[in-house]
């Protein structure tokens, strides 16, 4: 009797290099005219001349070269950073797991950084950057322990849908928590930062923090990108590849926590990007998570910049949270997901 794995990767191509490559190329060649226009729109009226100017001939005593320099540039770089962390957190814990519900939005990554927050900014709320970068690390960890222990507590183990159920139950609790903590102890105002989500108090200080833990995960990522994509013929046919599976899984969560934790320090809960892109990606470029891996970071970069330039345009000169922007993107995606592996419960 034929091997129904072996059956299915013969006959379906595992991988498109000439989409891939199209993709990566075209996609940084968009991101880079996305970036451009998110310079160019916001509250102050600054044209393109003004913007090259402000590169090439920089005068410090003009409002428009200090507002494109100070920050429009580092909040469009800073979109583009956590987009693509985010984007590669979905995709390795889709990836990892073999759970198309998989996102740090939906497994309680983010809820379990924002709760941290939260904490942080009661006990120590003149922190530094970094320590709230630590803060929203061990939160990360703290919502994938719980929401994986939940998930497992089944006579059938985990599946896709409880994971995805246990995941909402914790951010649901996680949220909670985290309102009560800010309303007791008076943090109301800045803790909502976090659950709106977005990138319009980025400084430049927040995208030298994020463009190097970025590099450091996405060099891990695609080092074990390989290893995924074998993962995703399952464990036992993974270890008789010879595949350490443990040790791809938990350097991987680790990755996760990493690209996870840096993106909700800065930006707080954008939620969705991290579920959606990684589906598209495999969609275009097949199933070889060598090719997954970049193309999802460009993509998410792509979605979260022109999701910050959108929420700007929707109710100028006020702004829309950018989560809330996403969101209208990834409800309906989860929705669909959830219900078309509800039917193999």
């Amino acid at each position: 009797m034929a091997n129904p794995t072996s059956e299915h990767l013969h006959t379906k191509p595992t991988s498109r290099p000439i989409i891939a490559t199209v993709i990566l190329f075209g996609g940084l060649a968009v991101l880079v005219l996305s970036i451009g226009l998110s310079i160019l729109y916001g509250a102050a009226d600054i044209d393109f001349i003004t913007i090259w100017h402000s590169l090439t001939q920089f005068d410090p005593s003009s409002t428009s070269h200090q507002i494109i320099r100070g920050l429009r540039i580092p909040r469009a770089l800073a979109a583009a950073l956590i987009g693509a962390g985010l984007a590669m957190s979905g995709t390795l814990m889709q990836g990892m797991t073999r759970n198309p519900l998989a996102s740090p939005s939906i497994m309680g990554v983010t809820a379990g950084s924002s709760f941290m927050m939260a904490i942080a900014l009661v006990v120590m709320p003149q922190a530094s950057n970094f320590i709230m970068m630590l803060w929203a690390f061990v939160g990360a960890g703290i919502g994938v322990v719980i929401v994986f222990g939940i998930g497992s507590i089944s006579k059938t183990g985990l599946t896709p849908v409880k994971l995805a159920l246990a995941g909402t139950a914790v951010t649901a609790l996680l949220s909670s928590l985290s309102n009560a903590i800010a309303i007791h102890f008076n943090v109301a105002k800045d803790i909502s930062f976090w659950y709106a989500g977005g990138v319009s108090s980025v400084q430049w200080m927040h995208v030298q923090i994020l463009a190097p833990v970025l590099l450091i995960g996405f060099v891990i990522a695609l080092l074990l990108a390989n290893s995924i994509t074998v993962l995703n013929l399952g464990d036992d046919v993974a270890k008789g590849l010879g595949q350490r599976t443990f040790f791809v899984k938990f350097t991987g969560t680790l990755v996760v926590l990493l690209l996870t934790g840096a993106a909700v320090s800065v930006a707080g809960t954008i939620g969705f990007i991290g579920l959606v892109i990684p589906h598209i990606t495999r969609f275009l470029v097949g199933v070889d998570y060598r090719w997954i891996v970049p193309c999802s970071a460009v993509l998410g970069a792509l979605l979260l910049v022109i999701a910050d330039t959108a929420s700007r345009m929707i109710n100028p000169p006020f702004e829309t949270p950018v989560g809330t922007v996403t969101a209208l993107v990834g409800v309906p995606f989860f929705l669909y997901l959830a219900r078309r592996e509800g039917r193999g419960m």
